[in-house]
């Protein structure tokens, strides 16, 4: 009985240790908070002015269009990111307009934008550097691009450069293990990187220019970087080792 007792006691003990280390709670107070908390400021608020441009609506026309009637609501996404375009990032007067354009609860929109790390709801620089730290690109060395990114702009994460050019944030996987480490910028990926190609990429930037876009290793897109290592033959036609006539 005593030693059941204790081994009861041992194993309760480790389950709390273990709840106790996975425990977010921390992060939901503080930081990571801001995420889903508005607060009106005098360059986001219900009353900051916001309009489609006469362009972006015929857009509007065709990305509503393409949903059934009576389900317009279903285009919030690629409405407010057209939003999110033209201004470079979504006020409370911008997510307002978008729910009256799709007849829906101004709730129903501010919880789309909440949700979706994709939707910026602060000024961002013009250029915003998304750097991915997941493992595969941890593990091929991610922290030196950061340490160069933020070394090269004096900025830390989450904080744009006083000319209003970058916006540095930190993020999960984006899709291009194979080509660890990367960053997005705007729309482009920028993948196979060493502190020295983030350096000229930013200088690039900086001068005006778009760098190209895809793996700065000499790679077309995600092959072996070492070369192929199978299909190195040509495929055999179809039904090869099958009888005549089956």
């Amino acid at each position: 009985m005593l030693l059941s007792g204790l081994f009861r006691s041992a194993v309760s003990h480790s389950v709390r240790q273990i709840r106790y280390v996975q425990r977010t709670a921390q992060c939901a107070g503080g930081s990571g908070a801001a995420s889903f908390t508005h607060r009106d400021t005098p360059d986001n608020n219900d009353e900051t002015p916001f309009d489609f441009t006469p362009e972006n609506y015929k857009r509007l026309e065709v990305i509503i269009d393409s949903y059934p009637e009576g389900h317009q609501s279903a285009a919030v996404i690629p409405v407010l990111d057209l939003a999110q375009r033209q201004n470079g990032w979504l006020p409370l007067s911008a997510m307002n307009k978008v729910a009256e354009i799709l007849k829906m609860p101004t709730m129903r929109v501010y919880e789309v934008a909440t949700f979706y790390t994709m939707f910026n709801r602060k000024p961002m620089g013009k250029h915003h550097i998304q750097i991915c730290t997941t493992t595969p690109c941890m593990l091929c060395d991610s922290d030196s691009i950061l340490k160069c990114i933020k070394e090269k702009l004096g900025i830390a994460i989450g904080e744009t450069t006083p000319d209003k050019l970058f916006t540095v944030t930190e993020v999960e996987c984006l899709g291009a293990c194979v080509n660890a480490p990367m960053v997005q910028i705007n729309d482009n990926y920028y993948e196979d990187l060493t502190p020295k190609d983030m350096e000229e990429i930013i200088d690039e930037l900086k001068a005006g220019k778009i760098p190209k876009p895809g793996p700065r290793n000499g790679r077309f897109s995600c092959e072996p970087a070492g070369g192929l290592t199978s299909l190195l033959e040509p495929p055999k036609e179809p039904g090869f080792g099958l009888q005549p006539g089956l």
